[in-house]
């Protein structure tokens, strides 16, 4: 579809809340959010609705939603939804001007791909019944740039008369002020405890399993998860908020259809590409909080002198120089930064970057398939760490340890790695937390770092009813 895209002014706001509250209720509304604009990466709020088309796949790797291109294999297929728009566009430094916004569930690396070497067959998985991707082509964006503190609408005239129309109630002081705005729909609420899928020794089960297969040097590193899950009744988009609260990241994102909803609290960048140049930003290594600022200090001082961390980290950046050296020129891939210290609101990480330059030929839908799914959550090597974790994980993942972002129609890309990541899909609410676990890896530390890292979402989605307080039920 050809289209001629202007860029527009809007009124600016520090948060995306008011301008997606008025927005949400469109068609496939969908929500990139930099919740914490000074956090590396946390420029840019993306928002859009009303996609020209919407493509599918499934955990088996079949396309729909475009008869057309049903028969191409999942990335080819995005590729061609991508290449359908077409015209002349403004020069912009703006990250977006038209393309996919979605996400690529970790069960999509479970389906064929020519770019990479295929796990072992697997066994059916349990709920949530989520598409291994769900993307859409969208014509338009509203995006807002808080190192400017600018908004700008990307759309065509014809679609920047509709969206003036759907924004017409969302520009106002009140309503901008609020941060959890009114909504048509019941209130979210919790209406039962979180059980975990594992119990503590179902889980420490697990790590010995690891241990024994690290020993016999099948790996180096696995990604242990396990889940947590609860009922609910109400508005995701009001549970979405008080994550937001509780725990403003740079790679936030909110997307809801149907029963479903996925909300993303994420600070870890997957893959960005800008103008052939490509950066990710994995995280390994995690401390909590302190209480004190004295204690808080110590905690991030024992991160950074870990040299157990440190070897995992090191060990995920080496893994992750192999994935960018397929779709990469030679020579060009570099770490800048090895384990460097980023606090959040719960917790201290190390993270590392690692950049490259794109050959001749790749795109970023190449570096997608290459690279996914992303090494900071599967192990080393990937494709072995992958068979264990079918293997020894009672649940499938979903979108856990995908990716959110987007990919724009000038080759531009950013994608989260979905950690802090909650999936909602009939009636019940699941999060996930994992770590990665080497070879002297203490279990019951590794058992509390899963609970570490999202025990403060619990507990922000509690606060709206104060019923539930204990962490968790064990099955």
């Amino acid at each position: 579809m050809m289209t001629t895209i202007e860029i527009t002014p809007l009124p600016y706001h520090a948060t995306p809340l008011a301008y997606f509250s008025a927005l949400r209720q469109r068609p496939d509304a969908v929500l990139l959010d930099s919740g914490r604009p000074q956090a590396p990466g946390g420029r840019y709020d993306i928002l859009s609705s009303d996609p020209v088309a919407m493509l599918e796949i499934d955990t088996a790797g079949k396309v729909s939603g475009v008869d057309e291109l049903a028969d191409l294999s999942p990335f080819a297929a995005q590729q061609a939804l991508l290449d359908r728009l077409t015209g002349a566009l403004p020069h912009s430094e703006l990250p977006f001007l038209g393309g996919l916004i979605g996400y690529w569930a970790y069960d999509l690396g479970q389906t064929p791909r020519a770019t990479t070497p295929q796990p072992c067959s697997i066994q059916p998985l349990k709920q949530p019944d989520l598409p291994a991707s769900r993307v859409g082509l969208y014509d338009w964006a509203l995006i807002q740039d808080h190192q400017r503190r600018e908004s700008w609408l990307v759309a065509s005239a014809e679609r920047r008369q509709q969206v003036n129309t759907w924004l017409s109630e969302a520009v106002t002081p009140d309503k901008a002020a609020k941060q959890i705005p009114d909504s048509p729909t019941d209130h979210f609420q919790l209406t039962g405890d979180f059980i975990a899928d594992l119990s503590r020794e179902a889980y420490l089960t697990r790590f010995d399993q690891v241990q024994e297969y690290i020993r016999a040097g099948d790996c180096y590193q696995i990604n242990l998860a396990q889940r947590f899950s609860a009922p609910y009744r109400g508005d995701p988009w009001q549970a979405y908020q008080l994550l937001r609260q509780a725990t403003p990241t740079p790679y936030a994102g909110y997307l809801a259809w149907g029963d479903s909803a996925v909300l993303s609290l994420s600070p870890e960048r997957f893959l960005h590409c800008s103008d052939g140049q490509v950066e990710t930003r994995p995280i390994k290594g995690t401390r909590p909080r302190g209480i004190t600022s004295q204690n808080d200090l110590a905690l991030a001082d024992s991160l950074i002198h870990s040299a157990k961390d440190r070897a995992e980290n090191v060990m995920i950046v080496d893994l992750l120089r192999n994935d960018l050296g397929r779709v990469c020129r030679i020579g060009s891939v570099q770490v800048p930064q090895l384990c460097g210290l980023e606090s959040y609101a719960n917790v201290h990480h190390l993270v590392s970057v690692v950049t490259g330059q794109l050959a001749a030929g790749q795109r970023p839908l190449d570096l997608l398939a290459a690279a996914f799914p992303g090494g900071s959550i599967t192990g080393a090597p990937k494709v072995r760490a992958m068979q264990i974790i079918n293997e020894l994980e009672p649940t499938s993942r979903s979108v856990y340890c995908g990716s959110l972002g987007y990919v724009d129609r000038r080759g531009h890309m950013d994608t989260s790695i979905a950690i802090r990541t909650a999936v909602l899909d009939s009636g019940m609410l699941h999060l996930w937390g994992g770590g990665g676990l080497v070879a002297d890896s203490e279990g019951d530390d590794e058992h509390a770092e899963t609970l570490d890292k999202i025990r403060h979402l619990m507990d922000a989605l509690r606060n709206r009813n104060n019923k539930n307080t204990s962490d968790f039920q064990k099955e």
